[in-house]
């Protein structure tokens, strides 16, 4: 089955569109996540156990349209695990997310451009979004 295409959003666009309830953030990075920060109101799901965790992935994200991921650098793992879940919900026949995106640059381009960052080591992070 086709999965769904997947595109890229920038860490301004992201910004403008980050506390709209229909949106979650997934940072797939594995252990910096804890040391270097994260995007506030994201979801961590490991890069490493990434598979088995894309049935939480869904249930944690119900209701949203868009979901943005992340990686360090988002040239490997967040693009990968983002085509990894477009593909289980075209497997799986599930509905409701209409856009897939991974984060330009990644979370050290967020950070670097002075953009709101978040240090709690809550897990989710209930910090909030905006």
């Amino acid at each position: 089955m086709a999965g769904r295409s997947i595109t890229y959003i920038t860490g301004s666009q992201l910004l403008s569109l980050k506390s709209r309830p229909n949106i979650a953030i997934v940072d797939v990075r594995d252990d910096e996540r804890s040391s270097d920060g994260h995007i506030a109101g994201s979801l961590h799901v490991a890069s490493d156990n990434f598979l088995d965790k894309l049935p939480s992935l869904v249930e944690a994200t119900k209701g949203k349209d868009t979901l943005v991921f992340h990686c360090a650098l988002s040239q490997v793992r967040g693009p990968k695990c983002a085509r990894r879940f477009a593909d289980y919900l075209a497997d799986a026949d599930i509905g409701g997310v209409k856009n897939i995106m991974v984060l330009e640059r990644g979370y050290n381009g967020w950070e670097s451009s002075g953009r709101p960052v978040c240090r709690c080591k809550e897990v989710p992070c209930k910090a909030d979004h905006s």
